[in-house]
């Protein structure tokens, strides 16, 4: 899919299974996922095959680890097309960290691999002089007209949310950046186009902030 792909939100139907899906390819803290999302009163399970979001009402992709060996992992469970196919058909889905990352053309991190191609863009390494990972406490700031996004919805511009990473997306459309966060360098922390989310940082770990994206995420997808 790219992004000339229609974008029209498709509302999905009230007789599927009423369920945000959190994928299992061996990358990710999925359990606490799975409780954050449980605080706020959506259900989510952890789903280890492919079938299992084909009736999910959203989609999340979390990701800890790096870039190539997750899409592998992807590949070898046969995750990769129907996660391409959800995104096309209108399916809520948040990337987490690494799962943002992947959401993109390619990354560099130890050596040239590609991702899954939903957003254009590509995944760089910080190279600004600072610590590297960045671990730890940092603000979000919104994008202009973009707090009008659903998944920003009552989110506090400046607000502080928790990032682990040592890489960055830079999209190539502007215009899916909804939130940057400055690490000597100012890059994309969320990013959103139509159903296709992404947040560079742990909502699961990052409190009041991390919480209500979630709590908006389940809102998008029919909660």
């Amino acid at each position: 899919m790219t992004e000339s792909s229609p974008s029209v939100f498709r509302p999905r139907s009230s007789v599927e299974v009423h369920m945000i899906a959190i994928v299992d390819y061996g990358m990710g803290n999925l359990r606490s996922v799975q409780k954050a999302f449980e605080k706020i009163g959506a259900t989510a399970r952890v789903v280890p095959f492919p079938r299992d979001i084909e009736h999910a009402s959203g989609i999340v992709l979390p990701g800890v680890g790096a870039f190539g060996q997750a899409m592998n992992n992807l590949r070898a469970i046969g995750w990769v097309e129907p996660l391409r196919d959800a995104c096309a058909r209108g399916v809520p889905f948040i990337g987490i960290c690494l799962g943002m990352q992947l959401l993109f053309e390619s990354s560099e991190e130890m050596g040239q691999h590609d991702g899954l191609g939903i957003l254009r863009g590509e995944v760089k390494r910080f190279n600004n002089g600072l610590k590297v990972p960045q671990m730890g406490w940092n603000r979000i700031r919104l994008v202009g007209a973009k707090h009008a996004s659903p998944l920003l919805r009552d989110v506090a511009d400046g607000g502080y949310a928790f990032f682990v990473h040592s890489y960055y997306c830079v999209p190539r459309d502007p215009e899916v950046v909804l939130a940057t966060t400055d690490y000597g360098i100012e890059f994309a922390s969320v990013v959103g186009r139509a159903n296709i989310f992404g947040a560079q940082f742990h909502p699961e770990k990052s409190q009041s902030v991390g919480l209500k994206m979630l709590e908006n995420f389940a809102r998008i997808a029919n909660f």
